[in-house]
């Protein structure tokens, strides 16, 4: 099995690319090299791949409009969503109300309410219930991001009687190897190394 190489400035970004790397060794490797160090993983890997192409930090994203501050006053049913919808106190006491005691802000439903601007707080409170039903039908989708849960995942509906130690011993011998980080049947070779 060939070893992960080392995350460093004389890296080839296409061999970059093909390993799996911590988030947290992305973060240090970007603040060693004096590049930003905030943002999500894909975000990360990116401005790497871009700094071990051209030996330079990517040009600075235009920064985002400024929030617009939320109306003042009750929220109601016929409220409008405002733009650039934050969660708050004041809107989780609103879908309580309406929804109940157990309503939570899930990612599903803050994805919905960032992009449905201009509708209204009905329609959300509607959109929600929708939404935890497609949750009972089946599994929610993971974010690209999340690579080891998307694993893990496919892993188990391959394999219904393998255990959770099994399944990182894979996970953990394809991280290392070059190229995608998806299932295969081929990953139970581990089991037996």
């Amino acid at each position: 099995m060939a070893d992960r190489p080392q995350l460093s400035k004389n890296l080839d970004p296409n061999t970059f690319r093909s390993f799996y790397y911590l988030k947290e060794e992305l973060v240090a490797f970007c603040k060693k090299q004096g590049l930003p160090a905030g943002g999500g993983k894909l975000e990360l890997t990116g401005r790497i791949a871009y700094y071990l192409s051209t030996g330079e930090a990517p040009p600075a994203p235009v920064p985002a409009p400024r929030r617009a501050k939320p109306p003042a006053g009750p929220i109601t049913p016929e409220t409008l969503i405002e733009p650039g919808f934050v969660c708050s106190e004041r809107h989780r006491a609103f879908f309580r109300g309406q929804l109940g005691p157990g309503f939570s802000f899930n990612v599903p439903f803050q994805k919905w309410l960032k992009a449905n601007a201009g509708k209204t707080y009905r329609q959300a409170a509607e959109a929600y219930l929708l939404l935890l039903e497609e949750k009972k039908a089946g599994k929610p989708p993971i974010d690209k991001q999340f690579e080891y849960n998307t694993y893990i995942r496919a892993f188990f509906a391959a394999n219904p009687g393998k255990t959770l130690p099994q399944a990182i011993l894979c996970w953990k011998r394809k991280k290392a190897l070059a190229g995608h980080n998806r299932y295969e049947a081929a990953d139970l070779a581990a089991l037996n190394e």
